[in-house]
């Protein structure tokens, strides 16, 4: 179906309930809905927003549009949850409905204070040329969970120096003052990020550009997000423009992180180490992290890239988000792990010790399993595991000892997409000792690498009869032992 710009920006308000309930029931009939990830009830969805603990519950929202698999006029929708694992749909929590964010409310962050939920988000306007000039706003959400928007923007101008591409705005409190850093375009079509401070969460300051050594990286930077973890800066952004190098930067665009010294919020100098991707799958943008009521940082992200079709388009739905993950830092590496409160998803356990020689062998099965496995002894060249396979279907996870690199391969996994980009992806990885956690779900699958080191997020959609997991060796032989648990 072609969209024209008309059926992008038609309002949800303005939509025949049978139009709704019609579109609800082809969503519901698609073989590739998740069984334990957040995702849309209909249409669209892709940035993580507004994710906190406020009130005794996390509330995350998300963009939406609600009427079919395109990037249309974008609500903010709210899910909330006790343990971060079972979410509840809530409902819109942010409308479109304003002169400073008529053609969508655009992604963004929260805070409390004073005893309500701060949500800061960039509303984005279009006038009658289709030029976009973006807003900067803040809604508060009260304990019984009624939203307002103000009246006004808080933020009504971009800076000189910027393009309209100016949004994205993600706070933190530091002392008595807050803080907002903004993804921006410098005029001279590079991407950066810029900061504002505010005593109130209302009145905002213009403090000037965020100094990295990143001056020509990429066109835009969506999406920034800092925070202070074990002493350490960390910047999390999605720079969108970079060149595909060796392994790295094979997506259409990509997510990644610095870390460094905090940042100084009097000269704005972020001293830093190298970019890191924080993904190595084929689909993953746009991540927001949050503290949890302990402390942890808790990292979650879009399960999807913009301007790529996707197998589901076709059933009236696209994307989900993906399962939190804690962040650490080891030596200016950020390390992720599921977090522990997943382990409360397990059912029936299954485990399995076992030497393999030249050999593929299938141990288990199952469609949405948790999956933990570990390399005992191994002199093989290659060790992998096969999930949601079949004859003809089956995603590879492969450790190659002679590359000694973590190779994903999604070549055969079902209906392809995005094949433009590459149908591997691959990290470097020493051979010390080598441990694949899984999670799989009916369309995806996150692979976390020696507790957290490298991941791996990836949408797959294989037939529902392609089931089986199987392990194999090439090369010589390998020992390892494996959990699995159904979900």
């Amino acid at each position: 179906m072609e969209w024209t710009k008309e059926m992008r920006y038609r309002r949800l308000e303005e939509i025949d309930i049978n139009e709704m309930e019609e579109l609800k029931k082809k969503v519901n009939n698609s073989e590739w809905r998740q069984s334990f990830h957040i995702q849309p009830e209909t249409g669209l969805l892709n940035d993580p927003n507004g994710f906190c603990f406020f009130n005794g519950e996390y509330h995350l929202f998300y963009q939406w549009f609600p009427l079919g698999p395109v990037h249309g006029l974008k609500y903010w929708y709210h899910t909330k949850s006790q343990d971060l694992v079972t979410w509840e749909n809530v409902g819109v929590g942010i409308k479109p409905n304003h002169d400073y964010d008529s053609h969508g409310a655009y992604s963004g962050s929260a805070i409390q204070h004073n005893d309500q939920l701060y949500l800061m988000y960039t509303g984005n306007t279009r006038d009658e040329n289709w030029e976009r000039h973006p807003y900067q706003v803040v809604a508060k959400m009260n304990n019984q969970g009624r939203i307002t928007k103000p009246q006004q923007a808080n933020i009504t101008e971009v800076p000189s120096g910027y393009t309209d591409h100016f949004r994205d705005p993600k706070v933190w409190k530091s002392g008595d003052l807050f803080y907002a850093i903004i993804g921006a375009q410098r005029e001279n079509l590079t991407g950066c990020a810029v900061l504002y401070k505010s005593d109130n969460l209302l009145d905002w300051t213009f403090l000037g550009e965020v100094k990295t050594q990143l001056n020509e990286f990429g066109y835009m930077w969506e999406c920034p997000d800092y925070f202070e973890l074990n002493d350490s800066g960390v910047f999390i952004f999605s720079p969108q423009g970079l060149e595909a190098s060796g392994d790295d930067y094979q997506n259409i665009y990509q997510s990644g992180y610095i870390v460094g010294q905090k940042l100084d919020l009097q000269t704005k100098d972020f001293s830093h180490s190298r970019f890191n991707e924080l993904d190595r799958g084929f689909d993953f943008y746009a991540p927001q992290t949050t503290l949890a009521q302990d402390g942890r940082r808790i990292l979650v992200g879009w399960m999807g890239l913009p301007e790529i079709d996707y197998p589901t388009d076709q059933d009236g739905w696209a994307h989900c988000l993906t399962l939190p993950r804690e962040l650490t830092i080891k030596n200016e590496k950020l390390f992720q792990k599921p977090i522990i409160e997943l382990q409360k998803l397990r059912k029936s356990k299954q485990v399995v010790e076992a030497t393999l020689t030249n050999e593929t062998r299938k141990f288990f099965s199952g469609v949405t399993f948790e999956l933990i496995c570990e390399l005992k002894e191994y002199n093989s060249t290659q060790f992998g595991i096969e999930i949601r396979a079949s004859d003809d279907e089956h995603t590879s996870i492969m450790y190659d000892s002679i590359e000694k690199k973590i190779i994903v391969d999604r070549s055969k996994s079902g209906q392809s997409l995005a094949k433009e980009y590459g149908e591997q992806r691959k990290c470097t990885m020493s051979d010390d000792h080598i441990k694949f956690h899984i999670f799989v779900d009916v369309s995806s699958v996150e692979l976390f690498i020696n507790d957290g080191e490298e991941v791996f997020t990836s949408r797959i959609f294989p037939k529902k009869e392609s089931d089986e997991i199987r392990f194999f060796a090439n090369g010589g032989p390998t020992t390892f032992y494996a959990e699995k648990w159904d979900i």
